[in-house]
């Protein structure tokens, strides 16, 4: 079996804690906005523009509540959180073990028992 590239461990990582379908939204919209965020703020510096500070603050702060709720749904920590908890040694929730609506449903006792026939 082929090893997996850093970034394909990053990846599967990052779905194996993302399962969650409504987790996954909110993170598709709250990370690129958190990366907009980060940018608009870094621009606004550069140019000076110190009086409309709120704006990437905004963006930042609404990306992280999107991605805080998709973590709950989920039942896990957030990675920052989690680095954190591992910082100090304290225990943390990195995945939790759930089954997938497929997988619930391929194992009701009517799938199981046409799957050994």
């Amino acid at each position: 079996m082929a090893t997996m590239t850093p970034m394909q461990a990053i990846v599967s990582n990052w779905l194996e804690r993302h399962r969650h379908p409504t987790s996954l939204w909110l993170h598709a919209i709250g990370i690129p906005m958190l990366v907009f965020g980060l940018v608009l703020g870094g621009w606004q510096l550069f140019h000076g523009q110190w009086s409309l500070w709120w704006r990437p603050v905004g963006l930042i702060v609404v990306s992280y509540i999107l991605q805080w709720i998709g973590h709950r749904i989920e039942g896990n920590d957030m990675g920052e959180i989690i680095l954190v908890k591992k910082l100090l040694g304290m225990p943390y929730i990195a995945v939790v073990d759930r089954q997938t609506p497929s997988e619930s449903k391929s194992s009701t006792p009517a799938n199981r028992g046409s799957e050994e026939s």
